[in-house]
C-alpha cells in the first residue's frame, strides 16, 4: 500500500513498507555529544485549518540532516495503534534550505489516501502516526537517518538528494477504517451460495459447492448494510474478502487468511469488483457473483488457479472508503 503521492514519486520507502517489507537498516547512530549541523525541524511553521492544504514556511538555512516528528493538531477520538488504517491528507515538501521545493498533495487531488500504522514503517513516519487522532495534524520530517544506502541512491536517481535535503510531510489525519462490519446479517438469496456469519471480526463461511448454475451476470446482493457513505468507483477501499469459484468450492484468495484487510483503488480491480462495490455504504457486507467477462476474461488466472470459463463468488466487507 503505497502511494503518500507515490511518496513525492521520488522516495521508494514509507508505505510500501507497511504492506510487509522490513524496516530499512538507518546505519550509525550519532554520538550522544554530536549536535547536528543545520537548521533545526523545529522551526518549520505549519499554518491552516486542518482538513485544507497546510502552508509550510520554512526558516532560512540549511536543514539538519536528522528525522523529526511532532503533532500539529490534536484531533479527537481515538488515538492510532498498531494495525489501524489512517484515512489521510498529505502534502509533502522536499527541504533543500534554498527552494523548498513543493512537491504535491493529497488536496489537490481531491482525495485521500489509506496509511498503515505498523513499526516496519520508518522510525519517524511510524512514530508521528502512532498516537494520532481524527481532525488531528502531524509532521514527519524524513532524513538520511531514515533511509538504507539503498533508498537513498535510488532517490537521488529520481530527483531527491537526501545527503543534502530532507522531505517535510505534513498529514491531516480524517478518520479510522473500522476493524469489522457489524449488525444482523441476512441470506443473500443466491440459489447454490451458502454464508454463514461467524460473529464480528471473524471471517464468514463461504460455499460455492453446487451443481446450480450461475446466472452469467454480475450479481451484488447486501447481507450486512453499513451506515457510511456510498463508496464511489473512482475511490480507494479498505476491505476483508474471500473470493471462490462457483461451483467448485474451491478458494483461490483471503484476506482474513493473511491477517490484514486489503487496501487497493477500484479502478485497478476487476470490473465486476469496481462495478460491484461502488454504491456500497461503508460498513456492509456483499456477496458478489462475476461473470467470467467481468473477472479475468477467456485468459482467466493460471496462477490463481481460474479457468477462463469460470464464475468468481467473493464475500466482501467494506471497512473504508477515500
Amino acid at each position: 500500500m503505497r502511494r503518500l503521492l507515490a511518496f513525492a514519486a521520488a522516495v521508494p520507502l514509507a508505505f510500501a513498507a507497511a504492506c510487509g517489507s522490513s524496516q530499512p537498516d538507518p546505519g550509525p547512530s550519532p554520538t550522544a555529544s554530536a549536535a547536528p549541523a543545520g537548521v533545526s525541524a523545529d522551526a518549520i511553521e505549519v499554518r491552516g485549518a486542518v482538513g485544507k492544504k497546510p502552508e509550510v514556511k520554512f526558516p532560512a538555512g540549511n536543514p539538519a540532516l536528522v528525522s523529526a516528528s511532532r503533532t500539529i493538531s490534536e484531533g479527537e477520538g481515538e488515538p492510532a495503534e498498531d494495525g489501524d488504517i489512517l484515512a489521510a491528507n498529505v502534502t509533502v515538501y522536499n527541504w533543500d534550505g534554498k527552494d523548498n521545493p513543493y512537491i504535491g498533495s493529497d488536496y489537490d487531488l481531491g482525495r485521500g489516501e489509506f496509511v498503515t500504522v505498523s513499526p516496519q514503517l520508518p522510525k519517524v513516519l511510524y512514530e508521528a502516526l502512532r498516537g494520532a487522532k481524527p481532525g488531528g495534524r502531524v509532521m514527519a520530517v524524513v532524513a538520511k537517518d531514515a533511509l538504507s544506502s539503498g533508498q537513498i541512491e535510488e532517490a537521488k536517481q529520481q530527483g531527491t538528494d537526501f545527503t543534502t535535503a530532507n522531505q517535510v510531510l505534513v498529514i491531516d489525519i480524517v478518520s479510522k477504517a473500522r476493524k469489522a462490519v457489524t449488525g444482523p446479517s441476512t441470506d443473500p438469496g443466491i440459489k447454490g451460495i451458502r454464508l454463514t456469519d461467524a460473529g464480528e471480526g471473524k471471517a464468514p463461511s463461504l460455499s460455492t459447492k453446487t451443481d446450480a448454475k450461475p446466472s452469467g451476470k454480475l450479481v451484488v446482493k447486501t447481507v450486512i448494510k453499513g451506515d457510511g457513505p456510498k463508496v464511489k468507483a473512482d475511490q480507494t477501499v479498505v476491505v476483508h474478502y474471500i473470493g471462490k469459484i462457483w461451483g467448485s468450492d474451491k478458494q483461490f484468495d483471503s484476506s482474513w487468511e493473511r491477517g490484514s484487510p486489503s487496501v487497493f483503488p477500484l479502478s485497478q480491480v476487476v470490473k465486476g469488483w469496481s462495478d460491484g462495490l461502488t454504491g456500497v455504504p461503508v460498513g456492509s457486507r456483499v456477496v458478489i457473483t462475476i461473470p467470467p467477462e467481468l473477472g479475468y476474461g477467456k485468459e482467466g488466472n493460471a496462477q490463481a488457479g481460474i479457468k477462463g470459463t469460470d464464475t468468481l463468488v467473493f464475500v466482501v466487507d467494506v471497512l473504508g472508503a477515500v
